[in-house]
């Protein structure tokens, strides 16, 4: 009768070990990312540097005008305890303002990730890895909208 100990010599002692994160830089030492949110998609490039920040060619205070948006864009930097210590230049398509933000900072994160992969844990418990999935529902044929019926008349 063959108990567990000796299914562990068949396999081989093989011990499921946690991934390794290596980091990822290309040859003018930036990181790269992309991020994604509702039909936003950001691509972000982060390097090490002053802490400047730059979207579509202009400043992030003057593309992204409303603070909250300001705050949303910076939360990976802060969590991380990295403020003006990476240049992060992104370029973003799609969506609105708020779902542009939210792109960025997923892009953020991530290239954050690749360029420092000890900040991982710290970002992943901040939740700032994780993609939202939520994007608008599509609009169904014999309706007004996604879900909503066309009035109803008896006569």
């Amino acid at each position: 009768m063959a108990d567990l100990s000796d299914l562990k010599e068949i396999a081989g002692e093989t011990e499921a070990s946690a991934p390794v994160h290596v980091r990822k830089v290309d040859a003018q030492g930036r990181a790269y990312a992309t991020g994604k949110r509702k039909d936003a998609v950001a691509r972000v490039w982060v390097k090490a540097g002053s802490g400047k920040i730059v979207i579509n060619g202009k400043e992030f205070n003057s593309y992204f005008a409303r603070p909250v948006l300001q705050m949303v864009l910076q939360q990976p930097i802060v969590a991380a305890a990295r403020q003006g210590q990476f240049d992060i230049v992104a370029t973003v398509t799609g969506g609105g303002l708020s779902g542009q933000a939210g792109a960025v900072r997923h892009g953020i994160s991530r290239a954050l990730t690749y360029f420092e992969p000890e900040l991982r844990s710290v970002l992943k418990k901040g939740g700032f890895l994780t993609r939202d999935s939520r994007t608008v529902e599509r609009k169904k044929y014999g309706k007004a909208k996604a879900r909503r019926s066309f009035q109803f008349s008896k006569r």
